[in-house]
């Protein structure tokens, strides 16, 4: 009984104020302190459904963090995305927590490419939250979209809106989803070299700044790193690519609650 009241008291303040978040997922996004609203893979079924528009191959993913090193705090998810002409389809699961406190969400995904220069997707999400004892569960339905536009050749812009109709998750203390916006943009400065930048508002939060570089020494190697503030993060990490395979492994790092380790591994069938 200590054991899981000295638990809920180290992670009250962050259920506080993040449940039902929309957690980020993909240990690239990590690696780069998730300034990922421009990025375009299976992950941007969380990031920015606009980024489906733009696959070619259907894909696959899955996702895992162990954040602060707490197996209580524990984030998983999967993805999978199917184009079909210009359009794509995706579908993803997500949950975090343990058997006590638990929240998942599902959501199915449309995106589609409406010229060589702009794509956007839209999607819809079922929510769970589940506490143990007399507490029971609740559950919600919310909507997010974003695009994405390839202003030249190099420079690429994205907007994403998650849940703006202010969801309601139940009466008790007027508990909603959060309602957040993401603007960002990226430039490509060589083959080698993508720089990311973006700005992330919570409307009951202060905003988030996120930075985060990705450089690729060679065709298999892929060297990530970033930085985020409120609250201050230093992001790492690299990955390796397998044919169709590709494996992912990054940390972030809290100067008072420490390292959170994520690895992904994605799986694109056909031409990349």
């Amino acid at each position: 009984m200590k054991k899981w009241l000295l638990l809920y008291l180290l992670v009250l303040p962050i259920l506080a104020l993040a449940g039902n978040d929309n957690w980020h997922l993909g240990a690239r996004s990590a690696g780069m302190a998730h300034a990922s609203v421009t990025l375009s893979d299976i992950w941007s079924a969380h990031h920015n459904q606009g980024g489906l528009g733009w696959l070619k191959s259907p894909s696959a993913g899955v996702y895992f963090e162990n954040r602060f090193g707490l197996k209580e705090l524990s984030h998983m998810g999967v993805a999978l995305a199917i184009p079909i002409r210009n359009g794509c389809f995706g579908l993803n699961y997500s949950s975090f927590g343990w058997s006590v406190y638990k929240e998942s969400k599902v959501g199915l995904a449309y995106a589609m490419k409406f010229n060589d220069k702009i794509a956007g997707g839209v999607q819809a999400n079922y929510h769970s939250l589940r506490l143990a004892g007399n507490y029971g569960s609740t559950m919600a339905f919310s909507i997010e979209s974003g695009i994405q536009a390839k202003v030249t050749e190099n420079l690429t812009i994205g907007v994403h809106v998650y849940n703006p109709t202010k969801t309601k998750l139940n009466d008790f203390n007027d508990e909603r989803i959060p309602s957040i916006m993401r603007f960002g943009l990226s430039y490509q400065f060589s083959d080698k070299v993508l720089v990311t930048s973006e700005v992330e508002k919570d409307l009951e939060h202060k905003a988030v700044f996120k930075s985060g570089l990705e450089y690729i020494p060679g065709k298999k190697l892929y060297l990530r790193g970033g930085i985020a503030t409120n609250p201050g993060i230093i992001a790492f990490g690299f990955g390796l690519k397998f044919d169709s395979f590709k494996a992912d492994i990054s940390s972030t790092y809290h100067q008072i609650l420490g390292f959170s380790p994520q690895f992904s591994l994605t799986y694109v069938l056909g031409k990349q």
